[in-house]
């Protein structure tokens, strides 16, 4: 759609006219500033009606050049289709542990047993997907915790860098105490940019590593307003072989800290999960999704591109051809005049 941000401007397009209708005319000049020994030269140059002519056409350029100008003066502009707008409700970082033990294959992606961190990145990266207008960062985090991606609003760069972490990348033993105040530093730099600080922290073991302790970096957290998610991943049960033949059960997360991670939570305002398979990882998630909703985006905002420049162009090079013309017209008299006085 188009329409005019100042459309009162146009009411300045009579206003040649009006200066020409009211204003007295100007008085004739009484002699001639060019002597010529004749007016043949002049009469074969360019008779009475071809100067009627040309005066005529310049008459309706400048009128165009100037309605043009005033037209760009009036600002022009091209309003799109009303969109909606996200609004970014909270800073959002997810903690991923990459220690040794995220290796272990008691998760199914269908019908596929795969290990814990591979079942970690299909639902992450589905929860990444649906968290428009978040900013959203990753930490990584194993025997050290790494930022991977910082606090943005471009969630395909978090989805991708989570794909392509591998574990052991950040040592083998789990850093749970530095992986929160990872979060609390990054979290603490821009707290003033959204209303509500949350941490979603998913491990499959205890802190073994690290120069901070649990549950001093959740003190920290919890003096910045920043609730922690805590996640346990990792079945109860899983059927192995023995080494006397046979099959025999074991726990294979039997590592997992589940008191230091209610703990945790608790001291924030957050809550602790237990993923025991795929299913129930992705029943966690949606459920975050309640405990922490999407903004609703705003509606009504329509982008617009100013479009003045168009008929400014326009103006500037009718103006520019009228002088070129005026010029060569000037030129040709002066031409006209010299073989004149030539011949004389």
């Amino acid at each position: 759609m188009l329409s005019l941000a100042w459309p009162w401007v146009l009411l300045a397009l009579p206003l040649p006219w009006l200066v020409r209708r009211w204003l007295p005319e100007a008085s004739s000049v009484s002699e001639a500033g060019l002597r010529v020994p004749g007016l043949h030269g002049f009469s074969m140059l360019r008779n009475r009606a071809e100067s009627e002519q040309l005066l005529n056409w310049r008459f309706w350029v400048a009128t165009l050049a100037w309605v043009l100008l005033v037209v760009a003066a009036a600002r022009p502009e091209r309003i799109g289709d009303e969109l909606d707008v996200p609004v970014s409700g909270r800073n959002l970082m997810l903690a991923v542990d990459l220690s040794g033990s995220m290796d272990q294959k008691d998760f199914a992606l269908g019908n596929t047993r795969v290990d814990r961190l591979t079942a970690t990145k299909a639902v992450a990266s589905d929860f990444i997907t649906r968290r428009e207008g978040d900013r959203i960062g990753l930490i990584l985090f194993g025997e050290r915790a790494y930022l991977q991606v910082p606090l943005t609003l471009d969630r395909e760069t978090v989805k991708v860098l989570l794909l392509e972490a591998f574990i052991g990348l950040a040592g083998e033993k789990t850093a749970i105490g530095d992986a929160i105040t990872l979060a609390v530093k990054r979290i603490y730099d821009q707290q003033e940019n959204a209303s509500d600080q949350v941490l979603v922290l998913l491990t499959d073991g205890a802190n073994t590593a690290g120069e901070v302790d649990p549950l001093k970096a959740a003190e920290l957290a919890s003096q910045i307003g920043l609730r922690v998610y805590t996640i346990g991943i990792g079945a109860e049960q899983l059927e192995v072989a023995s080494l006397i033949g046979g099959r025999r059960q074991i726990n294979p997360s039997a590592d997992l800290d589940e008191a230091t991670l209610t703990q945790i939570a608790e001291m924030t305002g957050g809550r602790y999960f237990r993923a025991k398979d795929t299913a129930g990882l992705q029943d966690i998630y949606r459920l975050l999704d309640e405990l922490e909703p999407v903004e609703e985006p705003e509606a009504g905002f329509r982008p617009v591109h100013a479009l003045f420049h168009i008929p400014l162009a326009g103006a500037f090079f009718l103006a520019a051809g009228m002088a070129l013309i005026s010029l060569f017209d000037n030129w040709r008299l002066w031409r006209a005049a010299r073989a004149l006085r030539n011949a004389g």
